[in-house]
């Protein structure tokens, strides 16, 4: 059975890592003095902070990087008893073969309850001499000072697009893909800096066809076209409310779309559509309230509807 591509076409090494070059050549330094702190990686996900670590360790101890290398999942493993137990057990024992320290990575530690991180502040300051920590997180703001302090803080911000292409066009090679601009442009689109979504996409639009084109990858991620959402903001700007209601429930009935979907998109596309600055200002408003009430259980077909007649009030006023 094949692994998904995301699995299969992980790097190993830091040299094989897309993007992050700045952030890729200092752990490259700690490699080459088998010498490093603890270290936090925050940034939204998708962009790299699981697989940079996995080949720090790879790196740093060889073949046998697993006998010196914890991974839990603070989501799953959130409590103080994982600290006092699973966490501490590793740290205390001495690293194997010739490693300088063995090295516990804990994803997404903002999911850490504050017993935890208290507890896991003390295991850092005991075991310092022969483990290492590497924290993973979404919210830096969800750590407590007294770990951040104690952590060399690398942020990963959304990939650029050109890696992004990069690694799409050297999957595509290997699986026989044929990815036209278009498809490529779509992909980054729905994507939105995350490399990991990117493929996912891509592989499901490699079950359907070998040729990727747009149509497929809107298709496939229940993502409406840019310029249908512009089109239908932009006839309830003008007044069209019934015309403008009309595309809403296209995309709500045939592309299958929630409105928190239909929501974000309005609100990525509201930079781009030609009206005074004030009146994009007001549409932010009016679709954040609308998602607040969406949120709170209103009929999403309903809130939308009101939506975009308040756009036809916005579109009017002078």
């Amino acid at each position: 059975m094949e692994k998904p591509w995301v699995e299969k076409y992980r790097p190993k090494t830091l040299d094989e890592i897309t993007g992050h070059d700045e952030i890729i050549k200092r752990l490259k330094n700690y490699v080459k003095k088998r010498s490093m702190p603890h270290l936090l990686f925050s940034g939204p996900p998708g962009v790299g902070k699981t697989t940079t670590a996995l080949c720090l360790a790879r790196d740093l101890f060889g073949e046998n990087w697993r006998s010196n290398f914890l991974e839990l999942n603070s989501s799953d493993e959130r409590g103080i008893d994982v600290i006092r137990t699973k966490v501490k057990d590793f740290a205390r024992t001495k690293p194997i073969g010739d490693a300088p320290f063995k090295i516990i990575f804990l994803d997404e530690s903002d999911a850490l309850t504050g017993d935890a991180q208290n507890a896991l502040r003390r295991t850092m300051e005991n075991y310092s001499d022969i483990c290492r920590f590497i924290l993973s997180c979404n919210y830096p703001s969800r750590i407590i000072p007294p770990i951040q302090s104690r952590c060399a803080i690398f942020r990963f911000s959304p990939l650029r697009r050109e890696d992004i292409i990069k690694k799409l066009k050297e999957i595509g090679e290997r699986e026989g893909l044929i990815i036209d601009d278009e498809g490529l442009d779509a992909i980054i689109y729905v994507s939105e800096g995350d490399l990991r979504k990117a493929i996912n996409v891509l592989q499901t639009a490699a079950a359907v066809s070998k040729y990727i084109t747009d149509e497929i990858i809107y298709k496939i991620s229940s993502k409406a076209r840019p310029d249908e959402i512009i089109s239908m903001m932009k006839l309830a700007l003008n007044n069209k409310f019934t015309e403008a209601r009309e595309v809403l429930y296209n995309l709500m009935i045939d592309w299958g779309m929630s409105g928190e979907d239909i929501l974000l998109q309005m609100f990525r596309e509201i930079p781009n559509l030609n009206i005074e600055e004030r009146k994009k200002v007001d549409l932010v408003e009016a679709i954040g309230e609308c998602d607040f009430r969406i949120v709170e259980g209103a009929n999403e077909r309903i809130q939308l509807s009101a939506l975009l007649a308040k756009l036809g009030v916005i579109g009017k006023e002078n």
